[in-house]
């Protein structure tokens, strides 16, 4: 099995190239990431590359796209990605044919990359020392998917509480040192362990 993962960017990148490894895709399983600038980047081209797949995909290949939610509508936006790409001829998960068979899973991070380094605390912990351990128990944090005012803006104002960062929020350093010590077991936050559950499924763990 191979999987083709299409990301809004660069640290969306970085930090699946260490997660993905503790989903199972290693040994006879492999994966390439495919980064765009941006999600509007990545929605504009998307269907001429779904097309460009449909031609020659191979049986055992499968694509993932993941996005962020942002601010919008996430049923809108999930059929958004389905349309995508089955008008470039490819079977969605969700419209599996009668066998069962689909090219393509569509995810979304809700709202936004890192609140799946809420989900992990620790892993927020063991990366930025100062972050408090009781950070996911505080009303505010308890639902890593319904942090409010900007995910990454909030990650950057409790990293700046506990003494990093000073000259901004380096995303690419912090999607890699935060996922070096992710446990995917144990993130509470809900559209993560869809994304986690979604990739041990195609690869039958």
């Amino acid at each position: 099995m191979h999987i083709e993962f299409l990301l809004e960017e660069p640290s969306a990148e970085a930090a699946l190239e260490i997660l993905l490894p503790k989903l199972g895709l290693t040994g006879a399983h492999s994966f390439s990431t495919h980064t765009f600038q941006g999600k509007l980047d990545l929605m504009q081209k998307l269907p001429n590359r779904l097309v460009g797949y449909s031609r020659w995909l191979l049986d055992d290949w499968r694509i993932v796209v993941l996005v962020d939610r942002d601010r919008e509508d996430c049923k809108a936006l999930k059929n958004r990605l389905e349309r995508i790409a089955l008008e470039a001829g490819l079977l969605t998960r969700r419209e599996a044919g009668v066998d069962g068979r689909f090219h393509i899973v569509n995810r979304i991070a809700v709202e936004e990359l890192e609140a799946w380094y809420f989900g992990d605390v620790d892993a927020l912990c063991k990366a930025y020392s100062g972050v408090p351990a009781t950070l996911g128990r505080k009303k505010a944090f308890r639902d890593p998917d319904a942090i409010g005012g900007g995910t990454w803006e909030r990650l950057e104002q409790v990293l700046h509480k506990a003494g990093h960062c000073p000259a901004g929020f380096p995303k690419i350093e912090a999607a890699r040192s935060i996922a070096a010590h992710m446990e995917p077991d144990r993130n509470s936050s809900k559209s993560f362990c869809v994304f986690r559950d979604a990739v041990r499924q195609l690869l039958g763990t």
